[in-house]
């Protein structure tokens, strides 16, 4: 054990030297838009509570009420004795919500991306898998024996490309897998385009929409709702750990053949813990407060706009979007370095934000990633562009 403990903390040191270290800030209130870390008091602007839902007081009474009336956890795997009404009644809401024909509730939406394409593809198959979609859906490929593709992000050309190569190939199914909303880039995937050339050739499509369920369209039912395609998706994948509630647990939504096989065969279902019912019962309130009022989705969108003129009239350099995900841009070959310092300081002004440079985004597009909430005030806002005016012109003047 002494020789892999040295060989591991040498591999530590050579991710420290790097500047590659992840480290954690403690938290010591509840999640929320304002919260408390060892540095004091903050405005937290990078959590995926883009409802604000995660301390939403009706979800917290949902979940505390489940403890007296369903129990601590669930103790057993799904089709033992791990399924309770409550269950069956999250995974209908959400079928209901992103307009499936039925869900499939996963310990986590890593495990649901990790259990569906082996279940459905093998090695007569191709899956054509944007560049840039989340390591879940890229370690799930891996998992599965089908054949796999790439096109770059967003390039329907390349797209066009890969699904006429697999269907020369003689493939016997091709599905094309993306995220619904990039998290690094706040960017939607073109839904319409995708779903056109999908159709032409043949293809399935599946949308990982973790970062939009609930909250983009016009009702919040997701990325294939605000690109008019939801009777054109065939299988969506989500997470109930961001905008509804913020909980754990993921799902599969789509077919009923589709939900029933993975029922049968998906690994991290079949062999998991069923989601805990104080989880569940806070998850199905949050579902049902995005599902019967656009209040929290307009106070949303009005947060993004605002953020975005401000930041632009102060002369910061924004990714183009309407997501509340609005990466603050510092390029080139001191950007990492400016990012990072911006942070910092932000912190010392009360303001929660992360760097983000190399690996995690190419070279020389460091950035702040900014995540608004329905939960932030327009005061909150302000007082956000205050800091990241205040910290450029400390850090890196003009």
């Amino acid at each position: 054990m002494y020789a892999i403990k040295d060989d591991l903390r040498s591999e530590l040191d050579e991710i420290e030297a790097a500047g590659l270290t992840k480290t954690e800030r403690l938290i010591t209130t509840p999640q929320s838009a304002h919260i408390a870390t060892a540095a004091g008091e903050a405005l937290n602007f990078c959590a995926n509570n883009y409802l604000g839902l995660a301390n939403h007081p009706d979800v917290v009474a949902a979940a505390r009420d489940a403890l007296d009336e369903w129990g601590f956890g669930m103790a057993s795997v799904r089709f033992i004795c791990g399924t309770q009404t409550q269950h069956r009644e999250l995974e209908e809401a959400i079928a209901d919500l992103v307009g499936t024909e039925d869900s499939i509730l996963f310990p986590s939406c890593f495990d649901a991306n990790g259990g569906i394409f082996e279940v459905l593809l093998g090695p007569e198959d191709v899956i054509i898998s944007d560049a840039l979609n989340h390591a879940s859906i890229i370690d799930g490929v891996r998992l599965s024996k089908a054949q796999r593709r790439r096109y770059a992000n967003r390039d329907m050309d390349d797209l066009r490309t890969q699904l006429e190569e697999a269907r020369a190939g003689g493939a016997r199914r091709i599905l094309v897998v993306t995220d619904g909303a990039f998290s690094m880039d706040g960017y939607l995937a073109p839904l319409a385009e995708i779903c056109d050339l999908a159709e032409e050739h043949g293809a399935l499509v599946m949308v990982d929409d973790s970062h939009a369920t609930g909250f983009v369209g016009e009702h919040g039912r997701g990325s294939h709702e605000a690109c008019g395609v939801m009777d054109r998706v065939d299988i969506v994948t989500g997470t109930l750990g961001k905008a509804l509630g913020g909980g754990s647990g993921g799902f599969v939504a789509g077919p009923r053949e589709v939900v029933d096989l993975l029922k049968q065969r998906a690994r991290p279902y079949l062999f998991s813990n069923a989601v805990a019912p104080s989880v569940v019962a806070g998850s199905l309130k949050a579902v049902h407060i995005a599902r019967g009022s656009d209040k929290l989705r307009q106070v949303l969108r009005r947060n993004a706009a605002l953020f975005r003129g401000l930041m632009t009239d102060a002369g910061f350099e924004l990714l183009p979007g309407e997501h509340a995900i609005v990466p603050v841009m510092f390029p080139g070959e001191e950007g990492a370095r400016q990012a990072t310092q911006v942070a910092d300081r932000m912190l010392e002004l009360g303001i929660y934000v992360i760097a983000f440079s190399y690996p995690v985004v190419p070279k020389g597009q460091a950035r702040i990633r900014v995540q608004l909430s329905a939960a932030h005030s327009e005061e909150d806002v302000r007082a956000c562009v205050d800091a990241f005016v205040q910290a450029r012109e400390e850090v890196a003047p003009r």
